[in-house]
């Protein structure tokens, strides 16, 4: 064999018996850990944990949570107005500023009481022409009287003719007439003299009760009235002044739960500005009419705590309350949201309120676990679980995605 096939002969692989078929049995490993790893990934997946909206469950013995309905609405003063001169005019000058207290007779602002004032000299005046007249008139009366008393008595003696004695009386009584009108024209100008000076005390703006200022709607150098001027710059009021101890809660019941309020039934009022101050109270009246837009009926509430913190407008949520009776019976159980119960399957949207059972997830620890529950009342959004949870446990709000001892996670734990 010559030198180059040597060499190639040497660099020849030589195939060993059976190598083909160990390749092939490769495959069987190769399948068998995707399966393994495909299964780690869904263990991996099936344990991620799951985001939930979680609620606690509220003692129903508390009586911050025993109430029979809730209902939204505001704060309102019964007792408000805006306050403007009874003359138009122009301000003079404006004595008042927003938050600021006045009490009842208070000078709230001045107009400019130049026409006041020149109607007020006018009617003195002419008080006093009719005063000058009556005193003129009643010095001839005096004078007439004299005479005829004088002619009386010489008409006795037929010293004078009875012409003369007629004609004094006839004069006499006809000063008396004259005095008697200019009497009473004195007496129309007095009366228009003080006319004239309400007047000008209605260029004074005062405040008709004790309040607080809540708007400043003048300035000095406009124009008010009492009446809208239908356009332009004139304004129709000086001020807006609200009696803070007048303020109350008006809140729209849903027609159909307006069975449950009863007038001097207690409640609890919690301000949507100060959520954890809880405010004691008790229903005025139910105002009988009905919104047909919003099917709901207004109610009127007091509140039995004044406080500067309680202003107009307010938003505010209120908890109405069952009296309490010397055999009441203490309240068992927990509250929780309607939407976080499973009903058993087959219950439709009529036969909700009616069932008695279902089931919970409780979250602790971060897992979800599993709870059968027994239910009693619904009450708007929430319902009453006599038993299978106890206070201040927490449910899930999201049930339908879980399982028993799925791993969750909620808003507190992502803070």
């Amino acid at each position: 064999m010559n030198r180059p096939q040597e060499m190639l002969e040497q660099l020849r692989i030589e195939r060993r018996p059976g190598a083909k078929g160990a390749k092939r049995r490769k495959w069987p490993w190769i399948a068998g850990g995707a399966v393994v790893l495909l299964g780690l990934f869904l263990v991996m997946g099936m344990n991620r944990p799951v985001p939930v909206d979680t609620a606690p469950a509220l003692d129903a013995a508390d009586p911050a949570n025993a109430s029979v309905l809730d209902a939204s609405g505001y704060i309102v003063a019964r007792r408000i107005a805006t306050v403007s001169s009874k003359v138009t005019g122009k301000v003079r000058e404006v004595l008042i500023e927003e938050g600021q207290k006045v009490v009842e007779g208070q000078v709230l602002a001045r107009l400019d009481p130049l026409d006041a004032d020149a109607q007020r000299e006018l009617a003195g005046a002419q008080l006093a022409a009719a005063r000058s007249q009556a005193a003129q008139v009643q010095a001839q009366l005096r004078e007439a009287e004299a005479q005829a008393t004088r002619l009386q008595s010489l008409v006795r003696d037929k010293l004078v003719s009875r012409a003369q004695y007629d004609q004094a009386i006839a004069q006499r009584d006809a000063l008396r007439a004259q005095l008697a009108s200019v009497q009473r024209d004195t007496s129309v100008a007095g009366r228009q003299l003080q006319v004239a000076e309400i007047g000008l005390d209605n260029t004074v703006v005062r405040a008709p009760f004790a309040g607080v200022v809540t708007a400043k709607a003048a300035q000095p150098g406009e124009i008010v009235s009492p009446i809208s001027a239908g356009g332009g710059f004139t304004r129709t009021g000086i001020g807006t002044i609200v009696d803070m101890d007048s303020l109350e809660v008006q809140v729209d019941v849903n027609e159909a739960y307006i069975g449950r309020v009863q007038p001097g039934m207690p409640i609890e009022a919690v301000l949507n500005a100060y959520p954890d101050w809880r405010i004691p109270g008790e229903v005025i009246a139910i105002i009988p009419t009905a919104d047909r837009t919003k099917a709901t009926v207004k109610v009127r509430i007091a509140l039995a705590q004044k406080d500067p913190r309680i202003v107009p407008d307010m938003g505010v949520r209120v908890s109405f309350l069952e009296k309490a009776g010397a055999n009441a019976t203490k309240p068992v159980g927990v509250w929780i949201p309607a939407k976080a119960i499973v009903l058993p399957e087959g219950t439709d949207a009529k036969a909700a309120g009616r069932a008695r059972s279902g089931h919970v997830f409780v979250v602790a620890d971060g897992k979800a676990t599993h709870r059968e529950v027994q239910l009693a009342e619904v009450r708007d959004a929430d319902r009453h679980v006599i038993a299978g949870l106890k206070p201040d446990e927490t449910v899930a709000l999201d049930p339908s995605k879980l399982r028993d001892g799925q791993r969750v996670t909620t808003a507190a734990d992502k803070r």
